[in-house]
C-alpha cells in the first residue's frame, strides 16, 4: 500500500473516531445530570410531571368506580391540592392484581405540572390522592410516574 494511502486510512479512521467521541459525549452528560429535566430544551422551565393511573374495578367485585364518581373525586381530592391545573385521559388498562390475575379494566390517567423545586411540598398531596382513591374505592394500588421535564405555557 503506498504510504499516502496509508496516511489517508489513519486520518479517516482518527477523524470518525474523533467525530463519535464528539457527537455522543453531551448526550451521555446530559443523561447523568439530575439537576437537568431529561428533555432539556433552549425554552421552559424545570417541573415535575406526574401521572397517576387510576383503574375502575373493584378487587371485591363491587361496581366498577363510574364516570361521574370519577369526576367528583377529582373535584374533592385532587383540585384543592392542585388548583393550577390538570389532564384526565380516559383508557383502558390493565394489571397482574395481588391474585396473579391479570385484569383489564376502565381505567382513568391524571397528569400534573408542577414547579420542580415545589417537589418535595407535593409529594405528601399525591400520596393523599393515591391514599383516598385507594380507600374510597376499595382498590389494591394507584400507581404513580414521576418525569422531569421542561416546560413552557
Amino acid at each position: 500500500m503506498p504510504r499516502t494511502t496509508t496516511a489517508r486510512t489513519r486520518l479517516a479512521v482518527a477523524a470518525a473516531a474523533l467525530t463519535m467521541l464528539t457527537v455522543s459525549a453531551p448526550a451521555a452528560y446530559a443523561s447523568l445530570d439530575e439537576e437537568r429535566p431529561a428533555a432539556a430544551s433552549a425554552r421552559g422551565d424545570a417541573y415535575v410531571e406526574t401521572r397517576l393511573l387510576f383503574g375502575t374495578e373493584r378487587p371485591d367485585g363491587g361496581p366498577d368506580v363510574t364516570e361521574r364518581q370519577f369526576m367528583s373525586f377529582v373535584d374533592r381530592e385532587v383540585t384543592p391540592r392542585f388548583p393550577e391545573g390538570l389532564t384526565v385521559q380516559s383508557g383502558r388498562g390493565q394489571w397482574r392484581d395481588a391474585n396473579g390475575t391479570v385484569e383489564r379494566e376502565r381505567s382513568y390517567e391524571l397528569i400534573l405540572l408542577y414547579p420542580a423545586a415545589s417537589a418535595a411540598a407535593r409529594d405528601p398531596q399525591l400520596e393523599q390522592i393515591r391514599k383516598a382513591y385507594i380507600e374510597a374505592y376499595g382498590q389494591e394500588a394507584v400507581a404513580r410516574v414521576d418525569d422531569r421535564v421542561s416546560v413552557d405555557f
